[in-house]
């Protein structure tokens, strides 16, 4: 009996004390702290909070940052991304939740210098150093080739034998300089320059092997990106492996998957070429015998055509004698209907020929004045009158008239 009232004489807790008690000894016990997983169900909230949750391959943990925190991130998270949050472990009391308070949060993986590149990358293209409109073309068929690497570095070897293999007849200018370590990043922009300054190639290869973010650094610094601009000369970056991204890259006229890559991308294949200019020899070959069986084509319709001079007189004076022919039957068709024309005019002439009428019994009288009588009122007594006939004519006195 003692024992179970010493038992119910123990401080009796409520809810909220704790609750509140366990959110303390958590948020004592683990400080802040970087918690790697994968964003899970993310919704950000209308207040500008985020909710999401954190998982991996056996556990989850639900999680929040709040409005002033998440305006700080320069990225967005989303479904399904990898990242390491820097969270407070502590308890939602109101619904008795655990969970994580997330002061920062950066992509899974690549720490501080991921986030530099980041920063980096979006300044220089916000000055548009990356614009695909600046970059210069790759020359087709370089004179000589350029390459910027460490005279140590098995990418040298390997651009060498890549370039000797596909065309020897290319000189290539090897320009030493160190792709790793404190300070590279300066030297590799100072060597640029000076290739572009001596303006010796065509085009310029800067290259190394891979490696992991911290060995490749150099050639995500600010200065080497404005250094690849400011080449007179186009570059190819050919760094790391294919899955390697820099700022190099972005910066470059053209960027390679690997060295070998960027090798093979400057230097045109000797083997093909031979091949091309065989196959342009068979084209220009074929086109001539064309152009030769077209010609003879063509010459033997003109001889078709040509006629020999004789036989060319001979169907002249041919046509000349059907011309004669033609004219003459012409002209005498033409004789005869001027005949007819002639014959019909001489008949209309003679039915009105006076000479006709008087002959028909009629005469023509005619005062003194010549003017012809058709009226007895025109004659006056004792006018003369001349009357003529078929034959021969009569002179009379009008010594009376009749109405």
């Amino acid at each position: 009996m003692e024992s179970e009232f010493a038992r119910d004489a123990a401080p009796v807790l409520s809810v909220s004390a704790l609750l509140k008690s366990v959110r303390e000894t958590l948020e004592r016990r683990f400080p802040l702290a970087w918690i790697a997983g994968e964003i899970s169900n993310f919704r950000p909230a209308s207040s500008g909070h985020w909710y999401f949750t954190l998982k991996d391959e056996s556990a989850q943990v639900d999680c929040v940052m709040f409005r002033g925190r998440a305006a700080a991130l320069d990225w967005q998270p989303a479904e399904g991304m990898r990242v390491e949050a820097r969270a407070l472990v502590t308890l939602y009391e109101p619904r008795g939740r655990f969970q994580l308070n997330v002061e920062s949060m950066r992509r899974a993986g690549l720490g501080p210098l991921y986030e530099r590149f980041l920063k980096l990358k979006a300044k220089l293209e916000a000055e548009g150093l990356f614009d695909p409109s600046a970059k210069r073309p790759i020359p087709q068929h370089p004179k000589q080739i350029g390459v910027l690497t460490s005279l140590q570095a098995a990418a040298l070897r390997d651009v060498l034998t890549t370039l000797r293999r596909r065309n020897p007849s290319i000189p290539v200018i090897v320009y030493p300089v160190p792709v790793q370590g404190e300070g590279a990043a300066m030297k590799i922009a100072q060597m640029l320059a000076n290739a572009s300054t001596r303006d010796e190639c065509d085009v310029l290869l800067l290259v190394r092997g891979g490696g992991s973010i911290e060995d490749l650094w150099q050639f995500n610094e600010e200065a080497v990106a404005r250094a690849l601009r400011a080449s007179r000369i186009p570059v190819v970056v050919g760094v790391g492996h294919e899955t390697d991204v820099t700022i190099a890259d972005f910066a470059a006229d053209r960027r390679a998957p690997t060295p070998t890559a960027a090798a093979e991308m400057v230097s045109p294949s000797r083997d093909e070429l031979l091949m091309r200019v065989a196959e342009l020899a068979q084209r220009a070959t074929r086109e001539a015998l064309r152009r030769i069986e077209y010609a003879m084509q063509t010459v033997d319709a003109l001889a078709r055509r040509l006629v020999h001079p004789r036989e060319r007189l001979r169907t002249s004076r041919q046509l000349l004698v059907q011309f004669a022919t033609r004219l003459a039957l012409a002209a005498a068709r033409r004789m005869d209907f001027f005949d007819a024309q002639i014959a019909r005019l001489k008949a209309s002439l003679a039915s009105l020929n006076p000479e006709a009428v008087l002959e028909r019994g009629y005469s023509l009288t005619r005062n003194a004045q010549g003017e012809v009588v058709r009226d007895a009122a025109q004659a006056q007594v004792g006018e003369r009158l001349t009357t003529t006939l078929a034959k021969g004519w009569l002179q009379s006195e009008v010594n009376k008239k009749g109405g």
